[in-house]
């Protein structure tokens, strides 16, 4: 096995269309099961330009107003404009949810208080000493950085950026340990008024800077901000979104196995 070597995980921001897209079908979920603790639920979300659609199978005795709760989703995100790609008030949400099937609740629904199950999975659960919070360090620091890019955008701290954005850390690792961050990538949305030069110095040192331990941070950092240039064209406009496409972000980040199956959206008995 491998003691010196680089991993990389990266994260995604709260306004990359295919995280939207989670947040639209836990908010569903989450609206539902609050209210009827039995359902079932499996509720897919699919974003493009201008429109939203909701899709999957329900069995529940509660009303779920989802147009309202995908708009809402949206607008704490941060698409308030339809320059950054999306608004909330002038998308089209369409709902396309139907009932779940009697043959998956003949599985699922036990007498005696079982509950079963309508499919198999793969589920695996991971831990490590890397951080304090038992997560590997190259997906604990990617998931730092763009919950950064959201802090400094929302606060405004950062003026410029807009809501849809990555970020990717690489680690070395020396005698099976991390020692040291060697490559950062980040992308964000921006206005279009700004210079990259500009918004490079501004998550360097906003994001980059503030959010990553000193104690894995040199001077040998390579950086690689908006790489491939302009990204003012972001979200849903830019690149169309779906749940479930963002299972190794939501996960460990690559350092452990992973069944295939997606979070979001689904009741307990799904997963």
């Amino acid at each position: 096995m491998l003691k010196n070597f680089l991993f990389t995980s990266e994260s995604v921001t709260e306004g990359h269309p295919d995280k939207m897209a989670d947040q639209i079908s836990d908010a569903i979920l989450d609206y539902i099961i609050e209210r009827d603790p039995n359902a079932r639920v499996a509720c897919e979300t699919l974003l493009s330009n201008g429109f939203c659609v909701i899709a999957g199978e329900l069995k529940t005795t509660t009303y779920a107003p989802m147009q309202d709760i995908a708009r809402e989703v949206v607008r704490e995100i941060g698409y308030t404009d339809a320059q950054y790609g999306f608004d909330y008030r002038s998308a089209g949400v369409l709902n396309g949810v139907g009932e779940q099937s009697v043959d998956i609740n003949q599985g699922v629904d036990q007498a005696g208080g079982e509950i079963g199950a309508g499919d198999q999975g793969l589920m695996f659960g991971y831990a490590c000493r890397e951080t304090d919070v038992l997560m590997p360090l190259p997906i604990h620091m990617a998931h730092r950085l763009t919950q950064g890019l959201a802090r400094a955008r929302k606060s405004g701290t950062i003026p410029f950026l807009r809501p849809d954005g990555k970020a990717q850390v690489s680690i070395r690792y020396v005698d099976g340990k991390p020692a040291e961050v060697d490559t950062v990538v980040i992308s964000t949305q921006h206005a279009p008024s700004v210079e990259q030069s500009t918004l490079k110095e501004a998550v360097i040192e906003e994001i980059v800077k503030r959010n990553l331990p000193d104690n894995i941070k040199t001077d040998n950092i390579k950086y690689h901000i908006n790489p491939t240039g302009r990204f003012v064209i972001g979200g849903p406009q830019g690149d169309a979104g779906l749940t479930g496409r963002k299972i190794i972000v939501d996960t460990y980040g690559g350092s452990c196995p992973h069944g295939g199956g997606a979070f979001s959206g689904k009741d307990p008995s799904k997963v």
